[in-house]
């Protein structure tokens, strides 16, 4: 088991990739009575194309989420929810666009709940009946998310974005394709990403490194299992599909969701980097203190709803904004306005070392958290990175980077607005 330390963090990290493939990652956290448990699978939404001891699958959308549910089933009918809240653990999950989370957090009995942990996610047991119930509870959760304005707006965005990339299909799927879903293409499913090879188990707290390995192993085997060969047929040019969409919900006032198409940063250290240039560009073009932000909210255009970000999944990014107001396209000729102006203009020394100051800082208060800290760990080392060096990298950006971004990406034919309308009056 490797220990890197990281001074600058007060963090230290233990590393170990076990005989089955399994990667085990274990931030300590001395004296504190919390510990926090995640276990991960390289497996999301958009992986619905993969290959298999030599079969080609395609399998329906909303495969991975439903799978997600089923996992909590167990062949003897036990509760694990009920067991593990009897050990004084709260546990949960979720499904994004490319990962597949279960965790639980505990102050006593660690070792029990995650025993429990790992056998649950790795025991499938799936039979027609309870794949049948869950359908039925699933389709009401996707009613739910259609009534969803937040949702709706950022599903609209993909289509109108993308092309080819699965981000265009809700991560639960459809009330058509989840029926389409059976016992024998779930087991295919958990075969092929539910694998120590695929996955990643990270604890944070007071704990033992090398006793946690020891306990994976035991309960996961030491051998490794082959692992499915995702299928990725998603090319895409620069350019949006469909600049700009609409929809009506029932809303107070119009909303809005704008993007810019990104090309993919791929994995590894220059990854990240692109990622951080990404998010000081959002800031930049972006944040509450930016030129932008003032100028629309004195003009009334937007309100505090206002903000943006930098998004990447596996095989795609986006810069964003999304926000409430009564001209959505007003704001989107701003913004690629303003886009301009900092390209032409550059970025003041002083304002550009408090954009980088703030967003490190924001970084590091992060790690107060033991559920931010985890997901980051498992969602960098997914990207073959090594979160914990984030500082080194803020230091080597420079405003011309984030100036040359802003020229690339925001322009009028990669962008796409989605905007929720309010409901005809009557």
């Amino acid at each position: 088991m490797t220990v890197t330390d990281y001074p600058r963090l007060g963090e230290r990290l233990y590393r170990q990739t076990l005989p089955n493939g399994l990667r085990l990652m274990v931030a300590p956290r001395p004296g504190f009575t919390r510990k926090l448990a995640y276990f991960v699978t390289d497996f999301g939404s958009i992986h619905t194309d993969f290959t298999l001891e030599g079969r080609k699958i395609q399998a329906p959308a909303g495969i991975a989420h439903f799978l997600e549910h089923k996992m909590f089933d167990l062949p003897d009918g036990r509760d694990v929810s009920a067991e593990l809240a009897a050990l004084g653990a709260s546990v949960n999950a979720f499904t994004s666009y490319d990962m597949t989370a279960y965790y639980f957090s505990c102050t006593e009995h660690f070792e029990q709940a995650l025993r429990l942990l790992l056998e649950f996610v790795s025991t499938p047991y799936f039979t027609e009946e309870s794949v049948a119930k869950e359908i039925g509870i699933i389709d009401q959760e996707i009613g739910m998310h259609l009534d969803n304005p937040d949702s709706r707006a950022f599903e609209r965005l993909a289509e109108g974005l993308y092309e080819n990339h699965p981000i265009r299909i809700p991560i639960l799927g459809s009330s058509e394709s989840i029926r389409e879903i059976t016992p024998e293409l779930l087991y295919d499913c958990h075969r092929a990403f539910y694998t120590p090879g695929n996955m990643i188990l990270c604890v944070v707290g007071d704990v033992q490194p090398g006793q946690i390995a020891q306990i994976a192993e035991e309960i996961l085997g030491s051998h490794p299992r082959a692992v499915g060969q995702k299928l990725r047929h998603w090319e895409e040019s620069m350019e949006s599909t469909c600049p700009e969409t609409a929809l009506r919900m029932d809303v107070a006032m119009p909303m809005f969701n704008l993007g810019f198409k990104c090309e993919h940063p791929g994995t590894g250290e220059d990854a990240i980097r692109q990622e951080l240039i990404g998010d000081l560009a959002a800031e930049a073009l972006f944040g509450e203190s930016s030129a932008l932000y003032l100028r629309l909210y004195e003009q009334g255009l937007i309100d505090s709803s206002f903000g943006g970000g930098f998004e990447t999944i596996d095989g795609m990014a986006m810069l964003l904004c999304s926000g409430d107001s009564d001209d959505p396209a007003a704001v989107r000729q701003a913004v690629l306005e303003q886009a301009e102006a900092i390209v032409r203009d550059g970025i003041p020394a002083e304002d550009f070392a408090r954009m980088k100051r703030s967003a490190l800082g924001r970084r590091i208060r992060d790690l107060d958290s033991f559920d931010s800290t985890c997901f980051r760990l498992c969602a960098y080392a997914l990207s073959d990175y090594a979160y914990f060096r984030f500082p080194e990298l803020y230091e080597q950006l420079e405003a011309a980077q984030i100036q040359e971004f802003l020229r690339r990406v925001v322009r009028a034919e990669r962008c796409s607005l989605a905007v929720i309308n309010p409901l005809e009056e009557v």
